[in-house]
């Protein structure tokens, strides 16, 4: 009588097809805080990885792919952080700053990949396309914010899209050269949040955090 084959249960290869192109994702991320993307190659990423080069292609169409997926899981990080702001209706000056403090935490810890995807965008037209919307996402909710703190009197900008633009790509720009480049520490990172996060209640709602 022949025997019988237990097959795998479907949530089984899911979970491993999952894990796979997890274990690729956190190869990505440790080799680019090591090296350009431009420079990150296929079989570099997979020798850091106990996966064959095949692997990978079961998961992204290729390099680009990888990219904007690792691009994308972060933005959804930076997204949740930033929502006690963008959704909140209290205090604003208070959400702000606890919203610059968890970005901050979140730069920290996934900088130089930020970095790295920052400046990929410089050299690929489809990441490019993919960062800006992502950026521009942030910049819609700042303006959403300052509707509804126009609407309860407590912000009065003029050029409303134009300043939550500027905003938002400085404050990606300061984050990502600040912790991408070099490791820092708590004095540092409290130097940045302070520093932001005084533009930031000044421009919207002429507060001075001195006061």
């Amino acid at each position: 009588m022949a025997r019988s084959v237990e097959l795998e249960s479907a949530p089984r290869r899911r979970r491993r097809r999952e894990d796979s192109e997890q274990e690729i994702l956190e190869a990505a991320e440790r080799l680019l805080r090591e090296r350009p993307f431009r420079e990150l190659t296929v079989d570099d990423l997979m020798a850091g990885t106990t996966q064959s080069r095949t692997a990978f292609y079961r998961h992204f169409t290729g390099r680009q792919d990888l990219l904007i997926r690792l691009l994308s899981d972060l933005n959804q990080e930076l997204w949740e952080v930033s929502q006690g702001w963008f959704q909140g209706s209290g205090d604003p000056l208070v959400e702000a700053r606890e919203a610059l403090e968890r970005l901050a935490g979140v730069y920290q810890a996934h900088g130089p990949v930020l970095l790295a995807i920052a400046e990929a965008a410089h050299h690929d037209d489809e990441v490019e396309r993919v960062y800006g919307a992502l950026v521009q996402g942030f910049a819609d909710g700042v303006v959403a914010r300052l509707e509804r703190d126009a609407a309860a009197g407590r912000a009065s900008v003029s050029y409303p899209d134009e300043v939550a633009a500027a905003l938002v790509w400085m404050t990606e720009r300061q984050l990502a050269v600040t912790f991408g480049r070099q490791e820092t520490g708590a004095a540092e990172r409290a130097a940045t949040v302070a520093a932001l996060y005084t533009i930031w209640t000044r421009t919207l709602y002429g507060a001075d955090p001195e006061d």
